[in-house]
C-alpha cells in the first residue's frame, strides 16, 4: 500500500498523527509529513482509521 495525501485539502488538524504516529507527523510549521510512504500490511488499520478519522478526506491507499 502507498499513502496518498492531498496537501490541497489537508488543513493539519493532526488527528492523523494521533491514529498513525509511525506515518504521519506535523512539523515545526504545521505542516504534515508522511514518514513512511509505503508504510507495512502491519500498520494498515492505524492508516484506515486515519483516513476515517481525517476531517478533509485528504488521506487515501494506493494498492500498488
Amino acid at each position: 500500500m502507498r499513502i496518498l495525501v492531498d496537501f490541497d485539502l489537508c488543513q493539519s488538524h493532526a488527528l492523523c498523527t494521533q491514529a498513525a504516529p509511525e506515518v504521519f507527523e506535523v512539523d515545526g510549521q504545521g505542516f504534515l509529513n508522511v514518514k513512511i510512504e509505503r508504510p507495512g500490511e502491519s500498520l494498515r488499520e492505524k492508516v484506515e482509521k486515519a483516513i476515517r478519522e481525517c476531517p478533509t478526506m485528504a488521506i487515501a491507499i494506493a494498492e500498488d
